[in-house]
């Protein structure tokens, strides 16, 4: 059950909750720019209630205030509609890029983020994860996730942008509400599968080397 219990707040707040707000307040005379203002208080309740109940506030969720602080200056300084919504997209594609440039780095972003998740920020288990570096296959996987992720949200806030201009805007908060955790939930498959087949390839090669990876500690 606790394991379901983020999906759950992320379909009620994230994406019902923009998607119902959005068409009560623009039914009662609220304007599209206020409504989509509203629309923000879902996913900002999800990230208090997550940080709370894990008792930190991780990396993604950090992304997601950002997204939801910019969304609100968007919607105070913009009466455009429409500019509000490119602004999700014009985030989504900025933290792309952001991640495509680490790509060559010697500390890709995926590595980061994949450390604070793996390690529960433990010293002796983020010393583990530093440690893997040292292997050209952990180095070859985490700047292939990096890469994987910051080309899926290029394209996707390009593809999402095209489309703000095309759909209307009571269809473009669906389209915002429901895009954004679908393909990172894909991501994220995408991910485990990838890494779970390179450490099993990593593990195979030190053994055939006879020099065993180092395990992570208990």
């Amino acid at each position: 059950m606790a394991k379901l219990l983020p999906w759950v707040l992320t379909a009620l707040l994230s994406i019902a909750a923009p998607i119902v707000v959005y068409d009560v307040a623009t039914d009662h005379g609220v304007t599209e720019v206020g409504a989509l203002l509203l629309g923000t208080v879902g996913p900002l309740l999800e990230m208090v209630i997550t940080a709370v109940w894990r008792r930190r506030l991780d990396e993604f969720s950090t992304v997601v205030l950002v997204f939801l602080v910019l969304g609100v200056v968007a919607a105070l300084f913009f009466d455009d509609p429409r500019l509000v919504l490119l602004k999700e997209s014009a985030v989504t594609g900025l933290f792309g890029l952001v991640l495509l440039v680490t790509v060559p780095t010697s500390r890709p972003l995926m590595f980061l983020f994949g450390r604070r998740f793996a390690t529960g920020g433990d010293p002796a288990r983020v010393a583990w994860w530093n440690g893997l570096w040292a292997y050209p296959g952990f180095r070859r996987t985490q700047r292939g996730l990096t890469l994987m992720w910051g080309a899926t949200f290029v394209v996707e806030a390009v593809v999402r942008a095209v489309l703000t201009y095309r759909l209307p805007v009571a269809t473009m908060v669906v389209v915002n509400a429901v895009a954004p955790p679908v393909v990172i939930a894909v991501l994220v498959v995408a991910t485990v599968v990838w890494a779970r087949r390179s450490r099993r390839a990593g593990e195979a090669r030190s053994a055939a080397a006879g020099t065993p990876v180092a395990q992570a500690p208990a």
